[in-house]
């Protein structure tokens, strides 16, 4: 039981983070300016405000599993790794940088903890 719940704690943050972020992504002015600050191109900004909110669906329905869910964890865990070094290379604060970190450890404890849970897919 105790796994469980370290498991749907993790994953209920991370989907919601995700799920945020990437209704952000289509609705938030900032969002864009921020994309165009960092030199990426408009249509990034909607590919991975897509594959956040597909992302997030896949990790909140647990009868979704084997390569489908260990892709939505690989796709997020480089998304993560990439936005801290996205923001440390255009000068953001430090603060602001490790917000994808902190996610990437809430996405490893729901990776570690499904396989602890569900066992192998």
């Amino acid at each position: 039981m105790k796994n469980k719940i370290i498991y749907w704690t993790a994953t209920g943050l991370i989907a919601a983070m995700m799920l945020m972020s990437g209704f952000a992504y289509f609705t938030d002015p900032q969002v864009a300016e921020g994309f165009s600050t960092m030199g990426f191109r408009d249509f990034f900004r909607v590919e991975l405000g897509a594959a956040k909110l597909l992302g997030a669906l896949v990790l909140l329905l647990p009868m979704i599993q084997g390569r489908i869910r260990e892709w939505t964890f690989a796709g997020f865990a480089i998304t993560f790794i990439s936005a801290f070094i996205a923001h440390l290379s255009i000068g953001d604060s430090l603060s602001t940088a490790l917000v994808p970190l902190i996610a990437l450890v809430l996405l490893s404890i729901s990776h570690f903890y499904f396989y602890k849970t569900y066992g192998a897919a």
